[in-house]
């Protein structure tokens, strides 16, 4: 009998091991595997039935989708899509691009820290920089590169967390110099089947001051086999010993607009539908972090699960997160802007009946503001994601001024405090959004002072004059030449001392040409009478007759002033929406416009 049977007249075909069909239509290794067999036990049937068709080829193994198995664990999204190529990582490209250079140029660093908020990818970034240090290539024979294969052993064995050589420590749960000891004693022994030995050294802020100071002599001399990757959230506790010894990363967050791109892509990937909007307020309440906006989207999606077509919908994540309506939050801000009081406190109450929280419905008030002041200001379409809103952000930005914008900034923002720290939220957040209504439409401060201005010169002062004068005067003869427009010229002529003494103390009797006969309000010391000579000579060259008296005259000019003044306060203190504001604000005060303006100025100079 010879070794093979190749001659089909010997009876080849009554070998055991010969069924006379193809070698190819044998079933796999794998293929037994998935039916339960070991691929070497057992083999297949010696002939197939006569009635059976004919065998065709096995599908190649990477063609063919295997279900995976019933028990096997849902992953949640944030640890299905971690990035496994620097392509991956969003919103970092600043990082890469370092990254890619220093190893194209072989200008590798022995440690890296990786710094920034929760969820943006730092010990995903320290894993991909494993992978990029150890990757060989699909023929074994590549090197550090800044696209690593992902097929090869080393990128294989890092990614599944399984790599002898990339050893991960959480610093949180191993703090003490123990700890360390056992690294700085490993770190003496090459790398068993990596082209470097990687310390992964998670929330490295957590170490003691002890273990930190144990590992600072390895982290500056380590050897050239070993590369240490550090990630924490908060960089501020690291000592300064070693930050200097380290090549720092600060990871930035994702803007909101590549978060719900992402998202979108996601959403593509696991086959369901989400609407633009549900995207968007995902991503904003991730507030920067891939990872917290995946979680929203893993909860939005089995939220979603429940309604029809298993469709993510705006109203459904906005009723998941308890966020307030983006029409009720209009509503609200037209009812405060139109003082309507009764309104403003049955939107609230509709809104806290719909589940949204005081705190909720604050911030979302002062987010709308802050984009009616961003778009007022940039003088562009307001960022929204409808059309109606953004004719509404559009309309008030055009009719509020940047100084009731910034005011009902500062009430918003007291009241979001107040119902923060409040026992009864609702009840803070009402009495908060009515003092705002009230105080919306006051008028501003320094256009408030500039009308006291135009009241007192508009008449009032002589007015105040002519009450104040006393019994005995003569009107007619003290009119006959202008008190205030005679000091005006003797201001304008230089004599500036003398014009404050005439406005300031002096009390007109008689104001004629060539004859001056005043009295002097109480407080002047001295005689001005012989300057007012010497001035009155000089401006209209002309020998004036002055007398002084004891008593009698009109008001000085800085009498009446002040007379205005007050008369004016008085009646803008009666007026309802004033008497309103100092009830909201018992301690404030009515400023002067020549108090405020140089601030003013100096504000709108820079």
């Amino acid at each position: 009998m010879g070794d093979s049977p190749t001659d089909a007249g010997n009876g080849a075909h009554d070998l055991p091991w010969d069924t006379g069909e193809d070698a190819a239509a044998k079933p796999s290794a794998a293929e037994l595997e998935a039916e339960g067999q070991g691929a070497m036990f057992g083999d297949a049937p010696a002939d197939p039935p006569v009635d059976s068709p004919p065998a065709q080829p096995a599908e190649p193994a990477a063609a063919k989708e295997t279900p995976p198995p019933a028990n096997q664990p849902y992953r949640v999204l944030a640890r299905k899509y971690r990035p496994q190529t620097f392509s991956q990582l969003i919103g970092q490209e600043p990082m890469v691009r370092t990254l890619a250079n220093a190893i194209e140029r072989d200008r590798l660093a022995h440690a890296f820290l990786m710094t920034g908020v929760r969820g943006v990818g730092k010990t995903s970034t320290a894993r991909l920089v494993a992978k990029a240090l150890n990757c060989i290539g699909p023929d074994g024979q590549g090197g550090p590169t800044i696209d690593p294969c992902g097929v090869c052993e080393p990128c294989r064995a890092i990614a599944e967390g399984r790599h002898i050589d990339v050893i991960e420590m959480d610093a949180a749960s191993h703090t003490g110099v123990d700890d360390v000891r056992e690294i700085i004693e490993a770190v003496r022994y090459a790398a068993v089947s990596a082209r470097y030995k990687i310390y992964i050294i998670d929330e490295v802020h957590m170490l003691s001051r002890n273990a930190f100071n144990a590992l600072l002599k390895t982290l500056e001399e380590p050897p050239a086999h070993v590369k240490f990757l550090f990630a924490t959230t908060e960089v501020d506790k690291l000592p300064v010993t070693v930050l200097s010894r380290t090549q720092r990363f600060d990871l930035r967050r994702i803007p909101a607009e590549l978060l719900q791109a992402h998202f979108a892509w996601v959403c593509e990937q696991e086959g369901v539908a989400a609407e633009a909007e549900a995207l968007a307020m995902i991503a904003a309440a991730a507030e920067g972090s891939v990872r917290d906006g995946l979680s929203i989207l893993d909860q939005a999606i089995a939220h979603a699960d429940l309604g029809e077509d298993g469709q993510v919908t705006a109203d459904r994540v906005r009723d998941m997160l308890g966020l307030a309506d983006k029409g009720a939050q209009r509503r609200l801000l037209g009812t405060i802007l139109e003082g309507d009081a009764r309104a403003l406190l049955d939107g609230v109450s509709d809104q806290y009946a719909l589940g949204v929280e005081p705190l909720a419905l604050m911030r979302g008030l002062m987010d709308l503001v802050h984009r009616i002041t961003v778009a007022q200001i940039g003088q562009a379409e307001p960022d929204a994601p409808s059309a109606e809103e953004r004719a509404a952000l559009a309309e008030w930005a055009a009719r509020l001024s940047a100084g009731q914008l910034h005011r009902l900034w500062q009430l918003l923002l007291k009241g979001y405090d107040e119902v923060r720290q409040a026992p009864d939220p609702l009840v803070s957040a009402q009495m908060a959004l009515l003092r705002v209504l009230h105080a919306a439409d006051l008028p501003d401060p320094g256009k408030l002072a500039k009308k006291l201005d135009d009241m007192a010169a508009s008449g009032v002062a002589p007015a105040a004059g002519d009450a104040a004068a006393p019994s005995g005067t003569a009107p007619a003869a003290a009119g006959a030449i202008d008190w205030q427009a005679l000091v005006e010229q003797v201001d304008a002529a230089g004599a500036l001392r003398v014009a404050q003494t005439m406005r300031d103390w002096v009390r007109p009797v008689e104001v004629a040409q060539g004859r001056l006969v005043y009295a002097l309000a109480p407080g002047f010391v001295g005689d001005p009478a012989a300057d007012f000579r010497d001035t009155l000579y000089k401006l209209t060259g002309s020998r004036w007759d002055v007398e002084q008296r004891e008593t009698g005259g009109e008001p000085s000019l800085r009498e009446r002033e002040e007379a205005a003044k007050a008369e004016a306060q008085a009646k803008m203190r009666a007026h309802p929406l004033v008497e309103a504001a100092f009830a909201a604000f018992p301690e404030a005060e009515l400023v002067e416009d020549a108090e405020i303006q140089p601030a003013g100025r100096q504000a709108w100079g820079r």
